[in-house]
């Protein structure tokens, strides 16, 4: 089955009581406009979004019939949490790890990123206080650069600096 755009969102609709068959993603494959994947229930997915700027998003419907319904799930990661205490913090906070092009997300009055211990141990002697947690990274603030990855943000030359020079122990 091939998807190119969403047919609305779960949290928009009502779809009466059709089961749902979930789509599980990592909060990176989120904006990936190329992919193949399978659902929970075996169903062979392929998304071509061909419009720039089009993402998935958490309870996304990808399709629709009188049998089913095909929801977006974003997977639970772990995460660097932060609860900015002032408006000057959280602006702090957010062009710090901005000026570093680690993806970032605001959610509930907080700011999150992918886990990254030498991000977290940044953070930490710079007084923010961060906290790890398993959570779904769901809000994006959009930037000029799409975040990519396959599993770790190893690829930024800041993470490289730091995993060089961070202590071996762990």
């Amino acid at each position: 089955m091939t998807i190119s755009e969403t047919l609305g969102n779960i949290s928009d609709t009502a779809f009466g009581l059709k089961p749902i068959d979930y789509l599980d993603l990592e909060w990176f494959e989120s904006t990936k406009r190329i992919q193949r994947k399978k659902t929970r229930q075996g169903e062979d997915i392929a998304i071509k979004f061909l419009r720039e700027g089009q993402r998935l998003r958490e309870g996304d419907i990808l399709f629709e019939d009188e049998q089913k319904i095909i929801v977006v799930n974003i997977l639970e990661t772990e995460a660097i949490v932060i609860s900015p205490s002032s408006m000057l913090e959280i602006g702090t906070v957010c062009y710090e790890i901005g000026n570093k092009h680690i993806p970032l997300f605001i959610q509930q009055d907080k700011v999150l990123l992918p886990f990254e211990m030498p991000m977290y141990r940044w953070l930490e002697v710079s007084g923010f206080k961060p906290e790890k947690q398993s959570v779904k990274l769901l809000n994006l603030l959009k930037s000029n650069v799409e975040p990519h990855g396959h599993g770790s943000l190893g690829s930024t030359i800041f993470t490289k600096i730091l995993k060089m020079a961070a202590p071996k122990d762990e």
